[in-house]
């Protein structure tokens, strides 16, 4: 068959698709369509008349099978994502036009078949890897002990004034700079503009020091401890490093630590807005999952009771699995077979089994957590940039990053102002805004930076990441119902709201 004839049939399928009719095949004068509904989608099976209408109706029960096996989501952009996987499941089913016999486990271990080309490559790429990073190692090396010969043959006390760094041969005191930005005054440069630079500083408040001297030549007391023989010296020739700060301790983004209850619902969602940098939204999208994890087998045999603040503008979508006439009566979560249990997982297998999944899409902008607002100005030879926040009630939003892209430079912006902290990833030129927590202490905060000059433009899009402990659904697990009877399990709930795709244009 041509490429053309497959995209008529398939064309033609949705005319010829009647409404209200009980069974899911019709006949054409040539071809003939087996179809399965899937919620808002159709599996289509389009065979001759002559083939066997029983052993094609196997066959798309077999096919509808595996759909929800590599598909997340049983919608037009979850097939979407799984496109190949699924094209290689159905090609396992279906050889030359007949139907393999096969299974769904079978079908799955087929297509995970490991590559014994797939694995030469990589370890050759590896190889690779190990001989560079050899290479890399046996240069330091050398430079580092040509440095140190040079520093021995020097007789008596000697001195270096560079970047704001003294050093002696007498004693191992070190006075770091206070500057911040990066030097490529040497054949190093290169290198040294690989190291990213996370300076702390308080709203309004420049960096302490002994004196108050342009930016990399002032001097930090107090501090004296022995640090890489190769970057003193890098340092020592003029070189201006910026040393990370050590994080802080409540700053870390812990792992999701794994359950312990014997059943643990998860409700997360994930949000997509897209902000116009003159104001405005084009785009707020919202797509919630409830998933359960159960660590016992015994405890299967369940149902689970939710509530929700009867938000009208979202829209509501169960398992298939699930008894949705139950839900819609009684908003309880089960199974259509009551005799059949949940599936069971590990303690580190953080997915869970899907129950619910919702959506809600609005173009009011008081539903938007978080705007931003970007001032760009030049002035002379320099580029003041502004830029402000403001948070709603809503939420007390967590681990706060907005990323600003900046002009390719070769050292840090200059900080004048901020709430917050920053960091400079000058490999990918852009600046990260820090905020730990956002709260009613702080529902608003600015920034401002100088750089060179550049177009306005070139600071859009603007990337925004958080986390949050509660939801816009405010779903909440009342309930869960043994079927055997007897008390009720213990369980805990998760509940989680997370930036997808947050941006300003």
């Amino acid at each position: 068959m041509t490429r053309i004839r497959i995209e008529g049939l398939l064309a033609a399928f949705p005319k010829l698709l009647g409404t209200g009719k009980q069974h899911t095949y019709f006949e054409t004068e040539n071809v003939r369509y087996v179809y399965q509904p899937i919620e808002a989608l159709y599996l289509v099976l389009v065979t001759n008349k002559q083939s066997n209408i029983l052993e094609d109706l196997e066959t798309l029960r077999l096919l509808s099978k595996l759909v929800p096996e590599y598909s997340v989501s049983l919608d037009e952009e979850g097939i979407g994502k799984t496109a190949f996987e699924l094209i290689f499941a159905f090609d396992e089913v279906i050889c030359l036009g007949h139907k393999e016999n096969v299974t769904v486990a079978q079908v799955k271990q087929y297509c995970e078949m490991e590559s014994h080309e797939e694995k030469l490559h990589k370890l050759v790429l590896q190889s690779k890897i190990n001989e560079t990073k050899d290479v890399m190692k046996r240069k330091a090396s050398e430079i580092e002990k040509s440095k140190i010969d040079k520093n021995r043959g020097d007789k008596g006390g000697f001195m270096s004034m560079g970047s704001g760094r003294i050093e002696t041969s007498l004693s191992d005191i070190s006075i770091p700079s206070s500057g911040s930005g990066f030097g490529s005054g040497s054949g190093f440069g290169g290198l040294i503009n690989e190291v990213d630079s996370f300076p702390t500083k308080s709203k309004g408040r420049q960096p302490s020091s002994a004196t108050a001297p342009p930016k990399g030549s002032g001097m930090q007391l107090g501090k004296s401890q022995k640090t890489n023989q190769f970057l003193e010296s890098l340092k020592a020739e003029g070189e201006l490093l910026v040393e990370d700060a050590k994080p802080k301790a409540g700053q870390a983004k812990a792992a999701t630590a794994p359950p312990t209850d014997p059943i643990t619902l998860t409700a997360e969602e994930k949000l997509n807005v897209t902000l116009k940098r003159d104001g405005g939204m084009s785009n707020f999208d919202v797509q919630g999952t409830l998933s359960l994890q159960i660590l016992n087998q015994e405890d299967g045999l369940i149902q689970v009771q939710i509530e929700t603040r009867g938000n009208p503008g979202i829209l509501f979508k169960t398992h298939p699995n699930m008894n949705k006439e139950l839900f819609s009566n009684e908003n309880i979560l089960g199974l259509k077979d009551p005799n059949r249990p949940f599936p069971t997982g590990p303690a580190g297998d953080a997915a869970g089994v899907g129950l619910l999944k919702w959506r809600m899409q609005s173009a009011d902008e008081s539903m938007v957590p978080l705007s931003i607002n970007c001032w760009p100005s030049v002035s002379g030879n320099e580029t003041y940039v502004s830029i402000e926040y403001e948070a709603s009630a809503m939420f007390d939003l967590q681990n706060v990053v907005i990323s600003i892209p900046l002009p390719a430079l070769r050292e840090a912006p200059s900080i004048r102002q901020i709430d917050g902290e920053w960091r400079f990833d000058s490999r990918n030129s852009i600046l990260e805004w820090s905020i730990v927590l956002i709260d009613n202490s702080n529902r608003s905060g600015s920034m401002e930076f100088v750089v060179p000059p550049a177009d306005s433009s070139v600071f859009f899009p603007i990337s925004v990441r958080f986390t949050a402990t509660s939801t816009y659904s405010d779903l909440k697990v009342v309930n869960i119902i043994p079927l055997r009877g007897g008390a009720p399990p213990k369980f805990s709930q998760r509940t989680n709201l997370v930036t997808e795709n947050y941006q300003v244009m």
